[in-house]
């Protein structure tokens, strides 16, 4: 264990003995630091947070501060973070609420970049980006890689699928589908179509993205069909595809709306 003789650390924080607690950090509370992570110079980590193996915790970063919620009185919520995440300076992540999940969670192998804030009650899946300067508020859920650019917004309560990518300055206020490429703010949201490059990138298989494309086609660009029956002819012809299973139950499933607006 290396723990520098400036670090602050409280006497029921749990350091495993190969982690790096750089000159100046402040571990307050029960909090729990797992193997090969390193918190880096003049961090904050506080509460109820537990942090897993090989994470890189940046310097000036507030970890596991009190959520800011008004009716936040105190209780015993936490954050837990995975392993393998990239957390940059000037971040901020809460812990979770007692009237939410009571917990705020991020998953592994994820990029958060400076000054990115993740309030209560939030869940980050794997491998997700977050620009620099991206903001989510509360009980939003990011799914597996998913990328926000930088100066992205995102309402409380929305969800942001799958390899879904957000273009930099846009105000998320609905659900973002899966595989999609959307950009825009409020009532101008604009879905560009599905994510191929990301969906290459990642392995998918060309036939699998031709699916995505002809489902997103029947619920986005044509106008003669409602939702509900755009999803009950993609049901009906394209459900073999896992990938256009996850789309359709994203829809489903949604409880503030999906953005379906289209650029011209």
């Amino acid at each position: 264990m290396s723990i520098h003789t400036t670090a602050v650390v409280d006497a029921q924080a749990q350091v495993d003995s190969t982690a790096i607690i750089d000159p100046y950090v402040i571990l307050d509370g029960p909090v729990i630091v797992g193997p090969e992570t390193r918190i880096c110079a003049h961090a904050m980590v506080s509460g109820r947070t537990t942090i897993g193996a090989r994470n890189t915790i940046g310097s000036f970063t507030s970890i596991g501060a009190p959520p800011q919620d008004i009716h936040y009185k105190g209780e015993e919520t936490e954050l837990v973070i995975g392993d393998d995440n990239q957390i940059r300076e000037y971040v901020s992540i809460h812990r979770g609420t007692a009237k939410g999940n009571g917990r705020t969670v991020i998953g592994n192998n994820n990029m958060i970049m400076a000054y990115s804030h993740i309030a209560h009650d939030c869940t980050i899946c794997d491998y997700v980006i977050m620009a620099n300067v991206a903001t989510l508020a509360g009980h939003v859920e990011i799914g597996n890689h998913a990328n926000l650019g930088g100066l992205v917004a995102v309402h409380q309560f929305c969800r942001i699928g799958d390899y879904a990518y957000v273009g930099g300055m846009s105000g998320i206020g609905l659900d973002v589908p899966p595989y999609v490429i959307m950009e825009g703010t409020r009532n101008q949201m604009r879905i560009s179509g599905v994510n191929k490059i990301g969906l290459r990138r990642a392995g998918v298989k060309r036939d699998t993205i031709k699916k995505l494309d002809e489902a997103f086609r029947l619920l986005l660009r044509s106008p003669q069909l409602l939702l509900k029956d755009a999803l009950a002819q993609i049901e009906e012809e394209m459900m073999d595809c896992p990938e256009v299973q996850l789309l359709v139950d994203f829809f489903h499933s949604s409880k503030r709306g999906v953005v379906k607006r289209t650029l011209e």
